[in-house]
């Protein structure tokens, strides 16, 4: 199968199983498919109509987190490969626990933060991204730092939306690097700093996006910007993040786990 069409069915947001999706397609580099994704599959008509959906597709894999079982059984008439993350799991679960699931649609057991918690630190990250209200920084569960567009505050945000972390970002300028050591309003909070940085090439691309034939986004200017930094990530024994090859899933998971 060189081509098919691949469906990520879900009774909530499809989060989760769009993510099971594409990391066990990536095992697969030779596949080539188009990913849909079907969220709140909630009742027998919007089963029905998923499943009809499905039908239509010439060559189709579905991935489920459907809850439900009457649910589910309305996807397999599609008649197409059904992988399904709890039909899969579940049972060796209730094995090694000796209880049995209770279905219970949308929930993701001690995932995430409240709601509230979340988005108050989405507000923190933007009050205080780009080196905004330096001042708070004492406030801030972790603070990243490096040059300009190495993907600080999209981290920042996911770490924000995803976990619920005030998360800070300080961005080292042509004058900051200019000086032997770190900003002073960072030196007091060397504990929660982390650095992020990336190649000269990936980061000349991201700026030259941006500032099209501009020093800035010059090769030259980017190198060096980033060997200074790293120069002072390391006076400073900071924890360094090369995000080069990284998505910001994989960043944050970093950050969080060094």
């Amino acid at each position: 199968m060189n081509n098919c069409s691949v469906f990520c069915v879900s009774d909530h947001t499809g989060v989760t199983v769009e993510a099971v999706a594409k990391s066990v397609l990536a095992q697969f580099p030779r596949l080539e498919f188009s990913l849909i994704t079907l969220p709140f599959v909630d009742s027998a008509g919007k089963a029905q109509a998923a499943a009809a959906r499905i039908a239509a597709a010439p060559r189709a894999l579905v991935f489920s987190t459907l809850t439900d079982p009457a649910l589910r059984a309305l996807l397999r008439s599609a008649g197409s490969g059904l992988f399904d993350v709890f039909e899969l799991v579940a049972p060796a679960v209730e094995a090694s626990l000796g209880q049995t699931a209770t279905p219970s649609g949308g929930h993701t057991h001690g995932m995430a933060p409240d709601y509230e918690a979340r988005m108050d630190a989405v507000n923190f990250a933007l009050n205080l991204d780009d080196g905004l209200n330096p001042e708070r920084l004492g406030q801030a569960d972790l603070i990243l730092v490096g040059v300009s567009r190495v993907g600080k505050t999209p981290s920042a945000l996911y770490l924000a939306l995803q976990y619920g972390l005030r998360v800070a970002n300080y961005p080292l300028t042509p004058d900051d690097l200019a000086h032997p050591a770190l900003p002073g309003v960072l030196l007091t909070h060397l504990p929660r700093l982390r650095a992020l940085t990336l190649s000269a090439e990936r980061l000349s691309a991201i700026r030259q996006a941006r500032y099209p034939d501009s020093r800035y986004a010059s090769p030259q200017q980017c190198r060096e910007e980033l060997v200074t930094a790293e120069a002072l990530f390391k006076r400073h024994a900071l924890p360094v993040l090369d995000t080069t090859r990284m998505s910001v899933e994989e960043i944050a998971a970093r950050l969080r786990h060094p």
